[in-house]
């Protein structure tokens, strides 16, 4: 008979992962989709339910991390009856992404988990079953210091250049020629970033992508770019300020995940103010699996932990 095995899904807004483990700590089973945030993501039953589809019937425990859950009452139903109509006989435990990816980063202990890719946000825990978040707003009321944030400003300073407004930053805009795809000439440009925005299919994840070139400008020392990942980090203080202070505890480590902090640049900005952060001891997937564990009564050790986090690296799903 085939082994039984746990499931984790990490439900972000501009991409969708699945991740099938095996008893024997082997990966039986790797699923990608799009975003399926609720908020901005009209198909996102669709893509959950095309990634579900792929549990094999010997699924015995499963962790899930959706971006948006708890954050909207009626979605939050939606979203319960989607997964209820799915794991309605597999024990199984629904949560917030980011605060899986906390319960990865600090493998259930105290810290407070920063995240940054599209969105932005920050979770923290004592460790005893108190949390707290700040951020998660959303691209309309927030996400500061988030890929789609950085993005949007990168925008705003391109435009600027292009119709006459800023003339100090002009070097800024040759790596986002290549990028997007415009033009040699500047004088040409305009019209091409127009199309290339009219041709969009969602403004968010086509925004949160530019943020790959901003930060590796940063790091060539660009100063404009220096100048907008230095604002992100001041935001994405600010986050892991108020977590420490609404849990008493300014001495909480910090830990990161998601897309946009993957850049040393952001992260050594951070550090200047909050300390060095803690190096995840899961990625976020990596929690929904420990959780998952747990629930299907695996015995979950240090040792356990740290193989796990092997075999994620190894599949190219480490922090």
């Amino acid at each position: 008979m085939s082994q039984p095995c746990i499931a984790a899904m990490d439900g972000g807004g501009s991409k969708t992962l699945l991740v099938v483990l095996r008893q024997d700590g082997t990966i039986s089973d790797i699923g990608r989709a799009e975003g399926s945030n609720p908020f901005d993501q009209p198909l996102w039953r669709e893509t959950l339910s095309g990634l579900f589809s792929r549990l094999p019937d010997n699924t015995v425990g499963a962790g899930l991390g959706l971006a948006g859950f708890g954050e909207s009452a009626t979605l939050n139903q939606r979203q319960r009856n989607l997964i209820h109509s799915i794991f309605e006989h597999i024990p199984h435990f629904l949560t917030n992404d980011v605060d899986m990816a906390c319960n990865g980063a600090f493998a259930g202990e105290e810290g407070v988990l920063l995240l940054s890719g599209t969105g932005s946000m920050a979770w923290a825990t004592d460790g005893k079953g108190t949390t707290c978040r700040v951020g998660g707003w959303g691209s309309l009321l927030g996400d500061e210091g988030s890929a789609f944030w950085i993005g949007r400003k990168a925008l705003g300073v391109i435009t600027a250049i292009l119709d006459g407004r800023n003339t100090t930053d002009t070097a800024f805009l040759a790596p986002f020629q290549k990028e997007l795809n415009l033009p040699a000439n500047p004088a040409e440009c305009a019209a091409a970033l127009l199309d290339w925005y009219g041709t969009l299919t969602h403004e968010r994840s086509a925004a949160a992508a530019l943020t790959r070139v901003v930060a590796q400008q940063a790091e060539q020392g660009c100063p404009t770019a220096s100048r907008l990942m230095h604002d992100a980090a001041a935001e994405l203080v600010l986050h892991v300020h108020t977590a420490r202070r609404k849990l008493s505890r300014t001495d909480l480590p910090w830990s990161y995940a998601g897309g946009t902090l993957q850049s040393p640049f952001l992260r050594n900005a951070i550090a200047e103010t909050c300390g060095a952060p803690t190096c995840p001891r899961l990625s976020p997937i990596g929690g929904g699996l420990l959780t998952a564990a747990r629930l299907a009564g695996w015995p979950v050790d240090d040792r356990w932990i740290s193989t796990l986090a092997q075999t994620l690296q190894d599949a190219g799903l480490g922090h």
